[in-house]
């Protein structure tokens, strides 16, 4: 077997997400924000050592980047494509039907396929009914940013040239894995995202990945995209 094909590197980078904990830190960090090493023990269950073992690894296989601050050590996905490539596994994988064991976690659920981050843009059913609703006014054609979609953005206050620079695409369709759609992705996603956040028009439910819409976010958002949300 030819050692170049890049086979073995394929199957070590599938096997670094090819386990339960591993693949929850991942999902996780999908907020894009940095977590500790101990904030993800807690979360899946393991202890310490067991969680800075599964860490190693996924920084060994550069899926994330470490910072460490006296004694915490805390941790991101390593850039934007780590998190494309884990969103699209988790949107191309079978879909369980979720079976909460308490009230929490139906409503952590619920609050997540409304409304949530992928990394740094929207997704859930918010993410795709803002796309659909760009769609629908001729804003997005075939995922590119139309001379009408630019003018839009420009009127909300999204600056569109510094995502024009750089290696990541300036838009981009990522596969919603809970709605099993398309939502906006890329550099304009990012900014439109950063934009409802600064503006104060979504907000943070609790420490995780779920956000919602605040009062003027609903009222601004469906006035420009004349979209009820």
């Amino acid at each position: 077997m030819r050692s170049d094909d890049g086979a073995a590197e394929l199957a070590r980078l599938a096997g670094a997400l090819a386990d339960r904990t591993r693949a929850s830190f991942c999902l996780a960090l999908l907020d894009g924000r940095a977590w500790t090493a101990g904030e993800l023990a807690r979360l899946g269950g393991v202890a310490r050592s067991t969680a800075s073992e599964h860490l190693d690894r996924l920084l060994a296989d550069g899926l994330i980047v470490e910072q460490r601050q006296g004694r915490h050590r805390y941790v991101r996905l390593a850039d934007h494509e780590a998190a494309d490539l884990v969103e699209q596994l988790s949107a191309r994988a079978p879909q369980p039907v979720p079976h909460p064991t308490s009230l929490r976690a139906a409503t952590s659920h619920a609050a997540l396929a409304r409304g949530r981050t992928c990394y740094d843009h929207l997704a859930g059913a918010l993410g795709v009914g803002v796309t659909d609703a760009m769609v629908e006014r001729g804003l997005l054609d075939d995922w590119a940013v139309t001379a009408k979609g630019r003018a839009w953005l420009s009127d909300l206050g999204v600056d569109v040239e510094p995502a024009r620079t750089g290696r990541r695409p300036f838009v981009r369709s990522c596969l919603d894995w809970t709605e099993r759609r398309p939502h906006l992705a890329g550099a304009i996603g990012a900014a439109l995202c950063r934009h409802c956040f600064d503006a104060k028009w979504i907000e943070r439910i609790g420490s995780g990945r779920a956000v919602r819409l605040t009062p003027s976010g609903r009222h601004a958002l469906g006035a420009s995209l004349q979209h009820e949300f």
